[in-house]
């Protein structure tokens, strides 16, 4: 792609910022871009979900949604682009917030102006409006809303079948996605990673269809355990979809007739085989809280409500029994823990009870 020089000569703002979860990145994304280029001299596009595991709802890591950004700009515009991987932290605004800042600082500083002016651009009526309520000292742009490009159904058509997605790359992708994006997404379509989605995107659809009939959606109740002793944490690896080889926080949905803790300790006694008796468990409970985040689950709406048990440092660690046919349980180093390799959301557990850094790879 030639370079071309569009940089604005007395631009309105230093720096322009744009977040975003670009799952895919699309011509409605691309038109705030190009925008932001027009009235700052640099813009910053925070990637939102990153250094998370594939999923339906996130299906590309960091840096194949910064090669697809950067494939839509030529060589003068990725100049002055900055694509910088956000952690999320689903349940503390306040620690995502920081890390927002702190990147836009850390980019903004060597600019050479002393007093940057920022400002937080998106697409009008979608989520800049919260996102410029969090940050009050940055000036709000808005760009019309490109109508009928959704990502979420750009998702759907891709991970419906293997049919389908390439019928819409075929013949209808490019009223959506840029060019190099489509090329990108030809080659994903078929890897390992692909074939895992539309399986579990089987799995979901045939998860529907067994409450299609319910009069109103459901809403599902599960418990999970972080058990933590002498800097590990207790992790199983799945062995199955969704999230088949991912770890994940011992746990699962409640019986009718059983109380949340008493759940949670089923939970550890029957799949994990946890060699520390009952009394010493609940001896061990420091905390408990509800994890309600709409998108948490592949299922639906599901509610987890998690139990924090820190079990007094020893030199050997509980010894774990392998369940006939089950997950296999581990303990985890949390030094060791990787967002990337754990399930749902349950590093974000992890992190709020345990107050681990928000900070992975800088920017």
């Amino acid at each position: 792609m030639p370079p071309r020089s569009d940089a604005p000569d007395s631009p309105d703002f230093d720096c322009l910022v744009f977040i975003g979860r670009f799952q895919p990145p699309h011509l409605g994304h691309l038109a705030v871009i190009h925008e932001a280029l027009k009235r700052a001299r640099q813009v910053i596009v925070l990637v939102g979900s990153s250094w998370q595991a594939r999923s339906l709802r996130n299906p590309w890591r960091f840096a194949e949604r910064q090669a697809m950004l950067r494939s839509a700009f030529d060589d003068e515009e990725n100049a002055r682009l900055a694509v910088v991987p956000l952690l999320d932290a689903l349940y503390n605004n306040d620690v995502w917030v920081r890390d927002v800042q702190r990147k836009v600082r850390d980019i903004a500083r060597p600019l050479g102006v002393r007093l940057p002016r920022i400002g937080l651009i998106g697409a009008s009526r979608g989520q800049s409006s919260y996102y410029l309520s969090l940050f009050p000292q940055w000036e709000s742009v808005s760009v019309p809303l490109v109508e009928g490009i959704s990502a979420s159904q750009i998702r759907e058509r891709l991970f419906r079948s293997a049919s389908s997605a390439g019928d819409y790359l075929s013949t209808g992708a490019s009223h959506d996605l840029p060019p190099g994006v489509v090329e990108t997404l030809r080659g994903f379509c078929q890897g390992e990673g692909y074939r895992q989605l539309i399986e579990e995107q089987g799995l979901l659809d045939q998860y529907r269809s067994a409450w299609a009939q319910a009069p109103y959606p459901p809403i599902f109740v599960t418990v999970n355990a972080v058990v933590v002793q002498s800097g590990h944490v207790l992790l199983v690896r799945r062995t199955a979809a969704p999230g088949k080889g991912l770890y994940a926080l011992p746990g699962g949905f409640i019986n009718p007739h059983e109380r949340l803790l008493d759940a949670c300790l089923r939970e550890l006694r029957e799949r994990v085989r946890l060699k520390v008796p009952e009394p010493v468990l609940k001896g061990s409970l420091r905390g408990q809280r509800l994890f309600d985040e709409p998108h948490r689950s592949w299922r639906g709406r599901t509610l987890a409500e998690a139990f924090y048990f820190a079990l007094r440092p020893e030199q050997q660690l509980p010894r774990l029994k392998p369940v006939q046919g089950g997950d296999h349980a581990r303990w985890v180093a949390l030094a060791d823990l990787d967002p990337e390799s754990l399930f749902e959301d349950h590093f974000f557990i992890i992190q709020d009870f345990l107050g681990l850094p928000a900070d992975f790879g800088g920017t």
